[in-house]
């Protein structure tokens, strides 16, 4: 069972892996314990139907896929499917373009949800790029937007970008109207 909660585990946390001294604490094992797990899963997806390894990068344990169906990752990137964007690539491409430069904590602290996942899609469809690192701690990496996001949406500079000042106030305008049509329309006499 401590196999699968370690597989669930890394699946959660993604990108930012655990390190052997968080899947000691977590699992409530010792550190060679945790060390035949983690040989244990290594095994498991060194099988030829699995498309996925456990990999350290620094001192972190992650979920990886294999290197050797890198050229079917491209092509799922290259399709036209892939070609339109998500409500939730919108979302965070919106949060990188008004707030630029920004790290990936920043951005899922103003999306209050994780999105590594999205800022990889974005920097593979090159409307996002990597621009250098942080002076915080651990030194994150910088995101901006790229000119082909500019040519994607007709800008010709980011101050083309809409004014959220005028779409909130406006939002805020029509809820006002709508609460004003309600009140008078069902007002008792």
């Amino acid at each position: 069972m401590q196999q699968a909660v370690l597989e669930g585990l890394l699946f959660v946390v993604g990108d930012d892996g655990l390190t052997l001294e968080e899947i000691e604490k977590i699992l409530d094992v010792t550190e060679e314990e945790a060390k035949a797990l983690i040989g244990q899963l290594q095994t498991a997806y060194q099988e030829e139907t699995r498309g996925i390894r456990i990999h350290f990068l620094g001192n972190r344990l992650k979920l990886t896929t294999k290197p050797e169906h890198h050229t079917y990752y491209q092509k799922l990137l290259e399709t036209d499917q892939s070609n339109t964007l998500s409500q939730a690539a919108l979302e965070t491409l919106a949060i990188i373009a008004y707030n630029q430069p920004l790290t990936r904590m920043q951005i899922d602290h103003l999306r209050g949800i994780a999105s590594g996942q999205m800022i990889r899609r974005l920097v593979a469809k090159g409307f996002v790029k990597e621009t250098g690192r942080s002076d915080m701690p651990g030194r994150p990496i910088i995101y901006e937007t790229t000119s082909a996001f500019l040519d994607y949406f007709g800008l010709a500079t980011l101050e083309d970008l809409p004014d959220m000042r005028n779409f909130l106030e406006n939002q805020n305008t029509e809820t006002e109207e709508e609460v004003d049509l309600y009140e008078s329309k069902y007002q008792e006499d």
